[in-house]
């Protein structure tokens, strides 16, 4: 009982120092501290002369020896191949502990016959493994004896805490490091994209400088920058400004001879590279003393090139030691395209802001331009201002434009200077009123007609757009176009190409359209009045006119224009308008916009006997009974009943029969809403 007790005691002091053992080594954070203390810990419970670990790694699929024990031995770089037949590849293959007795004569693996180096004569290898990885193998050598079974099931125990602290620091070794490279990684992206900010924005000379170093300084030791630019005629170098972090800002105008500078090299090189000041081979250069000056012990020199060529160099300074490593000099050189663009750009600002006052002269000389350019258009009002901008804007190209007010604002007015202001200017501007002409006519006038195409076609007739052709026609009212001639238009639009009535033969043609209504062409294509594809061809530049009454500012310059007018044409003398009158002008929100406002002023001024202008004021002063100025007037039973029958249209996805029809929802008979649909002119519309 006596000896079972004591194996019993013995068992659990194993097992004490088992957990002991385990919480120890779990203790250490990395790989390196716990290699320091394993020997140390495992020499209490397990008796050895020399312990030392075959890891494998699975990147190269070799086994490595590392040996722990004794302390004071470095050990060869032993490595091998994980498929190697030698005990440790075989326990680790196997994952079965074994114990070698190592021969004194007769070849041995590396590993074995490097542990028998150290006078060791048996080696218990066990696996290291954990439920995630096969680690390698832990050796346990003796001098002396061979371990015992006992003492095998023991060690493959030890070998299990082992294997699970080596795989936990190798894992925190290996989140440190990548932590680690992902910090320098994410500090080397945010120095990129710093300096990749710099080409958006407005910065001169110093202001750039001061930014390269702040970024500069966020990620690498340095004390001084300086940019220099090159001239690729004269082979020359100019030292520029540099900002230095003890002297602040320098200027410098320094010229020196290309290939003998620092940048001359570097730019030849095309790589970044450093230079240590006090080198012989680097204080020869003659940019080397400019450099020294401010006690900089290396610089490193980044070559700028652009697509433009070589711009100059970036000069970063380092007053201390070490110099600038290889490393940092490979970071600083990816910047090279980016500061070389924000170098022009920097040089590019410093010269616009030099011929500043210059660029106001111009502008006032443009805006007196842009005053000869329109006129004809009489305001400088923002909102008409907005409108002429529009017309440059587009004037230049082919486009279509699409113009759209209120009757009188002028329409013809802008498509007039959309033409005057284009490459068509030489050719002919041809207008067309599709209100003005009748729907029987229409057609004819626009494309044309051969002899005997209809009753009293006696001769062939040219169209508007062959006379148009190479310039620009102005399609005025487009909203009255009927429908069986607007695909004919589409056709000009889309193909360029049209063929007279009466004629199969198609003719091409180079015209600009502009064309201008005051309806709603949206409203007009819901009713099934005028074509979709028509409108978004047409519609490819809308510009909007504003009424006058959103251009009040402008009534006094339109008044006095349009009183000397009159009174020239008209031959009277020149009228003054009083301060009076000017305000009742301003007060009245001109419904008929420029052309009710030209026609009361030329009634005016037949009114006017004297040198001031009479104002008719019944003109301008709601008459009894009437709508008030700028509101809608009431609509008419015809214009409800075509809302109610469009509304329903669309409701019933354009089906008139049935029970969910739109015959069915306005209570009527299909035949009998079929017949309002033609009275009023509304067309089913497809979906």
């Amino acid at each position: 009982m006596a000896d079972v007790s004591a194996r019993d005691t013995a068992h659990l002091a194993r097992y004490d120092a088992l957990v002991s053992i385990s919480e120890t080594l779990a203790a250490h954070k990395t790989v390196a501290e716990l290699f320091h203390v394993l020997a140390h810990h495992l020499h209490s419970i397990v008796p050895f002369d020399a312990l030392a670990l075959v890891l494998h790694d699975n990147k190269t699929d070799e086994m490595r020896l590392v040996v722990l024990e004794p302390a004071n031995i470095v050990p060869p770089f032993l490595t091998m191949p994980a498929s190697d037949q030698g005990p440790a590849a075989t326990v680790w293959e196997t994952q079965k502990g074994a114990v070698v007795t190592i021969p004194d004569e007769g070849p041995v693996p590396p590993a074995i016959a490097y542990i028998h180096s150290l006078g060791q004569k048996h080696v218990c290898l066990l696996p290291l493994t954990t439920a995630r990885q096969q680690i390698g193998v832990l050796a346990f050598g003796s001098r002396s004896s061979a371990y015992p079974d006992e003492a095998l099931a023991f060690m493959e125990q030890i070998a299990g805490i082992v294997a699970v602290a080596v795989e936990n620091k190798i894992n925190y070794d290996e989140a440190q490091r990548y932590q680690r490279e992902i910090r320098e990684e994410r500090d080397r992206l945010h120095f990129l994209l710093d300096i990749n900010n710099f080409l958006v924005s407005r910065l001169d000379h110093r202001a750039l400088l001061k930014a390269i170093f702040d970024t500069v300084q966020r990620v690498i030791t340095a004390e001084h920058v300086r940019l220099a630019f090159c001239d690729q005629e004269s082979m020359v170098l100019q030292l520029g400004s540099s900002f230095d972090i003890s002297r602040g800002f320098s200027e410098s105008d320094v010229t020196l001879p290309l290939h003998r500078t620092i940048a001359g090299l570097a730019l030849e090189r095309g790589a970044a590279m450093v230079f240590r000041l006090s080198e012989q081979d680097a204080s020869r250069l003659d940019s080397a003393p400019v450099l020294k000056d401010f006690g900089l012990e290396s610089v490193c020199c980044v070559p700028l090139v652009s697509g433009n060529g070589k711009v100059g160099a970036l000069y970063v300074g380092r007053a201390s030691t070490p110099p600038f490593s290889e490393q940092e000099a490979a970071l600083l050189g990816q910047t090279s395209a980016q500061i070389a663009i924000a170098a022009e750009n920097a040089r590019a600002y410093e010269a616009l802001a030099h011929i500043n006052a210059r660029l106001t002269e111009e502008k006032q000389y443009l805006e007196r331009e842009l005053d000869q350019e329109f006129a004809e258009i009489v305001g400088k009002s923002r909102a008409l201002r907005r409108t002429l901008t529009a017309v440059k804007t587009v004037a230049p190209t082919d486009s279509s434009v699409l113009i759209l007010g209120e009757t009188g604002t002028g329409k013809e007015l802008i498509a007039r200077a959309i033409h005057n202001l284009s490459p068509r200017r030489e050719r002919p501007f041809v207008r067309m009123n599709a209100a003005a002409v009748p729907a029987s006519l229409l057609e004819s006038e626009l494309f044309g007609h051969e002899k005997g195409a209809f009753t009293g076609a006696v001769q062939s007739r040219t169209g508007r757009l062959e006379l148009a052709h190479r310039g620009t026609l102005f399609l005025d009212e487009v909203g009255d176009l009927p429908l069986d001639v607007q695909p004919k238009l589409l056709r000009v639009l889309q193909e360029r190409e049209f063929e007279r009535l009466g004629s199969n033969r198609t003719q091409r043609v180079d015209v600009r359209v502009v064309a201008a209504t005051n309806r709603d062409l949206e409203r007009m294509i819901d009713e099934g009045s005028f074509r979709r594809d028509l409108y978004y061809r047409l519609n490819v530049f809308p510009i909007a006119i504003p009424p006058l009454r959103e251009r009040v500012e402008d009534i006094p310059a339109l008044a006095v224009h349009f009183v000397a007018q009159c009174a020239r044409r008209l031959g009277r003398p020149a009228l003054s308008i009083s301060p009076a009158v000017m305000d009742a002008l301003k007060r009245w929100t001109w419904p008929g916009n420029i052309r009710e406002f030209q026609n009361v002023i030329e009634r005016g001024v037949i009114q006017s006997t004297g040198s001031d202008f009479v104002l008719p004021l019944q003109d301008v002063q709601p008459k009894a009974g009437a709508t008030a100025p700028g509101s809608k007037p009431a609509a008419t039973l015809k214009d409800q009943e075509r809302d109610a029958i469009v509304r329903a249209l669309r409701e019933s996805g354009g089906v008139i029969a049935g029970p969910t029809g739109a015959a069915a929802r306005l209570g009527l008979q299909r035949t009998t809403l079929q017949g309002k649909m033609r009275r009023l002119g509304i067309r089913r519309p497809s979906y």
